[in-house]
């Protein structure tokens, strides 16, 4: 059994788990540095999904890493000029080469007797067990399950003799040319698959339970392409980057002080770009903006095919499939070749992976996060979750300079292990880290996040200004932080001397 030995482990290979692993390479280059990656190519998320228009719903200047410029001018890039983005940074950073491929990561314990992580894992192609250990482990896994989406069980599914697949698991040999398109859902991913199908499809169309607030943007930004033929360097992107930063956030805070209000501005932005043919209780949701992820697409590409007839929404329960498509309990049926359930993800924890200390078992539920980066009584553990209201890697940048500055301060006074302990009688609450929003995959996942503490730092805040605050500018040692020296040769420095140091 092949067993090996770094300073850092970071579990995942995609948009978080590369800009982490830059971050950590270029501040400590004398770490013993690697990567384990379950899929055979770097990218994550952006290697997994290979659905007909796949692509981001940020902005790319936010979205991209701060460290490597976004330049290319699309607003929402396509997944696979991400996934060549997050390869190509790699590469420039010289990661690429730490990555360990086909690596599924079955567990990992803590040994308070070596003091370092044990993690078990299995090699896909060959089922060869490996053994892997390190001294500080980081997880990048994002927060679905990357095996299988979301799937309900219709009644009569039997019946239908046409195709039926998951966008997760999306067949890239599928011919819909002139064929009856009917796609099951209405959040981002189906927003982007009816336009984008729509091109070859005879007719596709969307059926809802429900409306979910769509906002068009720019496909192309052709305001930074102005700024940067007049400035210097990459004035154009940091300044355009910072724009996009709080205009989003700007947007994200108003939905939530005036709802009303806000409801009133996108729903007339929706009309609108769907113009007077389309039934407007297509497009009215029921909940208040931000409730659930506001869906952004290009050019209003969305709202064009629905006014050209290529495709079309129907809101509606199904009741049950058909041999030639479904029915809904209206009784109105909907004729279709293929048939997308587009019903979303299975939330899943640190890619599936098991916790214990020494042997027991540390479920993630029974946990707060400790400013949003580690776990409540998890030595030497981080896990950098992004942002789910702004663009995630927002988050993934301030965690990875965090994780920089601890390292370095742990390393400044010598200290091996550090633990984050609730000592302030905390509140363990019910609520998870993304109950604020209503989506369905996190509400049949809740149980399986962190819980959220009743105060600082114990709470997610989802809060760039506050966050970037509380990560990169407070002191490193706040008491809630307990360090362990365990070398003979080494006196614990005194708590003056550590806070001294603590802002490093």
């Amino acid at each position: 059994m092949k067993q090996q030995h770094y300073d850092i482990l970071i579990v995942g290979a995609g948009l978080s788990g590369i800009g982490t692993a830059c971050h950590l390479a270029k501040t400590f280059p004398n770490k013993r540095l690697a990567i384990l990656e379950r899929r055979a190519r770097i990218g994550g998320t952006w290697d997994l999904f290979r659905y007909p228009g796949i692509r981001s719903d940020s902005d790319m200047l936010s979205f991209g890493y701060k460290f490597r410029p976004w330049n290319a001018t699309r607003v929402l890039a396509d997944g696979p000029s991400i996934r060549q983005y997050i390869q190509d940074t790699a590469a420039e950073y010289n990661v690429h080469d730490k990555v360990h491929h086909g690596l599924r990561i079955l567990s990992a314990d803590w040994s308070t007797e070596l003091r370092r992580w044990n993690l078990s894992a299995v090699h896909g192609a060959s089922g060869e067990r490996c053994i892997y250990s390190c001294n500080y482990l980081i997880c990048c896994t994002g927060y679905y399950n990357h095996d299988q989406g979301f799937r309900p069980e219709f009644p009569g599914e039997d019946d239908f003799n046409g195709i039926k697949l998951h966008p997760q698991c999306w067949p890239e040999d599928l011919d819909y040319q002139d064929k009856k398109v009917l796609v099951i859902g209405s959040g981002a991913t189906a927003v982007t698959l009816v336009p984008s199908m729509a091109k070859a499809a005879r007719h596709v169309t969307m059926l809802q339970r429900s409306p979910s607030y769509i906002y068009s943007l720019p496909q192309d930004d052709k305001a930074t392409s102005l700024l940067a033929r007049i400035l210097p360097g990459n004035s154009a992107y940091i300044l355009s980057r910072k724009r996009n930063i709080l205009l989003y956030r700007g947007l994200y805070l108003a939905c939530r002080r005036w709802p009303r209000l806000m409801r009133r501005f996108l729903l007339s932005h929706m009309y609108r770009h769907a113009g007077p043919t389309i039934d407007k209780r297509h497009l009215t949701p029921a909940y208040m903006p931000w409730d659930e992820r506001l869906c952004a697409v290009p050019n209003a590409d969305f709202f064009k095919v629905l006014r050209s007839g290529d495709a079309s929404i129907e809101t509606g329960h199904i009741d049950r499939f058909i041999e030639n498509g479904v029915r809904l309990k209206s009784g109105k049926e909907l004729e279709a070749d293929i048939i997308i359930t587009a019903t979303g993800l299975n939330l899943q924890m640190l890619g599936g992976m098991t916790l214990s200390i020494d042997g027991a078992p540390c479920p993630l539920s029974k946990r707060m996060t400790y400013k949003g980066v580690l776990l409540e009584g998890l030595p030497n553990m981080a896990w950098i979750f992004g942002y789910t209201n702004v663009s995630w890697t927002l988050k993934v940048d301030i965690a990875a300079r965090y994780l920089c500055r601890l390292l370095k301060y742990m390393s400044r006074y010598q200290q091996e292990v550090v633990i984050p302990q609730d000592l302030e009688g905390n509140i363990l609450e019910e609520e998870g880290i993304l109950d604020s929003l209503a989506s369905g995959y996190i509400k049949r996942g809740s149980h399986h996040t962190p819980r959220q503490g009743s105060r600082y730092p114990w709470r997610v805040l989802m809060h760039y200004g506050r966050d970037k605050k509380m990560l990169l500018q407070d002191s490193i040692d706040d008491n809630r932080l307990q360090f362990f020296s365990f070398r003979k040769d080494v006196k614990n420095n005194n708590k003056s001397e550590r806070a001294a140091g603590a802002t490093s």
